[in-house]
């Protein structure tokens, strides 16, 4: 029997850049969670061989934050043999839209069938449905899917091999049960492109929480949806036998999976009896501590970093966006709670909230600095996420925001402030990156730290200073050297002429060569004093969990509260 051929490409698009050049690495650090995702699903669906058992399934994965994508030559080389595909872009964010439509032409034009998922086209669906008819006008004859597909990967692929892909697909109604499904794993080929033995794996879906900026509840819901321990083993050791044993933990809120213990008591015995030992990076709320035995056991566990959704220290701006599930009085105690534990703390914090002026920011970071015993801070730039409370409430009051959704990455101010100028806004967020990653506050983490932790943290903040400092963007969507592609360029914008092209990007390899190595001898320099003997003393147990006494308006209200990211 002649066995037909069925392929399955599965991309993760990038963004472009301000410049309108695709943001692409030589080198980058966490793997696309929703790609595994659909690795994993189309693996399993093959080895089912749902399009029956003279079909083959064959897989294609690109991560464009670090691949060129050959779409030319790749859907070429498919039709010289005489065989089909269908092309998913996975995953896909509101700032990665536009270049998601943009390669989805490429495909078409090749004459091959497209959808696109992910977050924009699922939160526009949830909370803007008026809004669908524009949406599959922009998308121009590429299939929408909104929702999760693990439960439906099977509909879509038999569809699209049928020929028979509809317009839409509206998954939100039923939320998968993820007991038992495939979970994410990239294939090594792909790995090679990531440092640190790098991965993830979403451990639960859902939040309880309710932040007027989330999308994750709108997509997601508010009841959390965990895999077992048995998944999470089973997934963990299928990625140390391809030497994986760092992972990001994707769930928006780790402390709120329902089976967090029995995970953690897997990994522990993991760890303790095959000697199979993981490096774990969480994202949790700031009352996690208060959970009996969470931090105890998810250090021992493997978590090394923990990121936690504090967004302000300012009261109002807490109240304003509905965080009021945590207590500012408690920050304290609850970060020396993880520090006493070994793991790094990093905090991920919000400019330009409706009562953020340019001054209140800069005082809010300084007291940041000096109060809050933080390792990490990330900044981002208060955005209306399509998908959120706030989009949907901005778009139907019919508030002015940016219509490009290319600049939707919490990096880039998109709406005006009640407040501030856009420029003074941008300058907030910029200088609050400068003031907590300066060479003085530098030297202060560093203080704080010994041993172990404190190389995690050198490294760390190579990373932090090297993404924002030297690339210009947002750390979350950097990595190491740019790979640039000339014609990778937004549609509508000029090629630019050869000598012109290469010259540039000849200056900018210089420049991030030269800024690297600065960062690294500074960073050293920097290191060595934290260890001079006069600093033994400064260390974790210099910063005492007693709540700080406040003054002016910072963090006056014992009631307000925080969530995770």
């Amino acid at each position: 029997m002649n066995q037909k051929r069925f392929h399955v490409i599965l991309v993760k698009p990038s963004k472009y850049d301000d410049e309108g050049y695709v943001i692409r690495w030589w080198r980058a650090v966490v793997t696309s969670n929703s790609l595994a995702c659909l690795v994993s699903l189309t693996n399993d669906a093959g080895a089912r061989m749902i399009l029956g058992p003279d079909v083959e399934l064959v897989t294609h994965i690109f991560d464009e934050t670090v691949e060129k994508i050959p779409v030319v030559k790749l859907c070429r080389t498919i039709k010289k043999a005489g065989e089909r595909a269908v092309v998913s872009l996975v995953g896909v964010q509101s700032n990665q839209f536009p270049r998601a439509l943009d390669l989805a032409r490429q495909f078409r034009k090749e004459g091959f069938p497209v959808m696109i998922g992910g977050f924009h086209v699922s939160g526009t669906t949830a909370m803007l449905p008026e809004k669908i008819p524009e949406l599959e006008r922009s998308a121009d004859g590429v299939t929408l899917v909104a929702g999760e597909v693990e439960g439906n990967w099977d509909r879509l692929l038999r569809d699209a091999y049928a020929g028979k892909l509809e317009r839409k697909y509206n998954f939100l109604e039923v939320r998968p049960d993820l007991q038992g499904v495939p979970g994410p794993i990239m294939s090594r080929e792909n790995l090679r492109y990531f440092i640190n033995t790098h991965s993830s794996f979403d451990a639960g879906r859902g939040c309880p929480f309710r932040c007027s900026f989330c999308t994750i509840i709108n997509v997601q819901g508010h009841t959390m949806r965990p895999r077992t321990a048995d998944d999470i083993e089973k997934l963990v050791r299928e990625n140390h036998r391809h030497g994986v044993n760092h992972f990001f933990i994707t769930d928006d809120n780790f402390a709120r999976n329902p089976n967090w213990e029995t995970i953690a008591d897997r990994l522990i015995y993991l760890k303790e009896k095959e000697g199979l030992r993981s490096s774990l990076m969480l994202q949790t709320d700031t009352m996690a501590h208060k959970i009996p035995r969470f931090i105890e056991k998810m250090t021992h566990a493997g978590c090394r970093r923990v990121f936690i959704g504090m967004e302000s220290v300012n009261p109002r701006n807490l109240d304003a966006c509905g965080k009021r599930q945590n207590k500012i009085s408690e920050y304290r105690r609850m970060l020396q709670a993880w520090r006493d534990h070994g793991a790094l703390t990093c905090a991920g914090y919000i400019i330009g909230f409706p009562n953020d002026t340019y001054e209140s920011i800069m005082r809010d970071v300084e007291f940041l600095k000096r109060e809050i015993p933080l390792d990490l801070a990330e900044f981002f730039v208060l955005t209306p996420l399509p998908g959120s409370e706030d989009h949907q409430k901005m778009t139907r009051q019919g508030t002015r925001m940016d219509t490009d959704l290319n600049g939707y990455d919490a990096d880039h101010v998109v709406m005006e402030h009640p407040q501030m100028s856009r420029e003074e806004w941008t300058r907030a967020y910029r200088d609050a990156w400068r003031s907590f990653y300066s060479p003085e506050h530098c030297l202060t983490l560093l203080k704080r730290r010994k041993g172990p932790r404190r190389r995690l943290l050198f490294s760390s903040l190579i990373w932090f200073r090297s993404a924002f400092f030297l690339t210009g963007v947002h750390p979350l969507l950097g990595g190491y050297f740019r790979s640039h592609g000339r014609k990778d360029r937004r549609p509508g914008m000029p090629l630019e002429p050869i000598p012109v092209y290469y010259t540039k990007r000849g200056i900018e390899f210089l420049k991030y060569s030269f800024g690297m190595l600065t960062t690294l001898w500074d960073l050293w320099w920097l290191n060595r004093k934290a260890q001079a003997p006069e600093n033994e003393s400064y260390t974790d147990s210099a910063i005492q969990p007693e709540p700080v006494e406040q003054t002016s308006d910072l963090a006056t209200d014992k009631n307000s509260s925080v969530c995770a990211p």
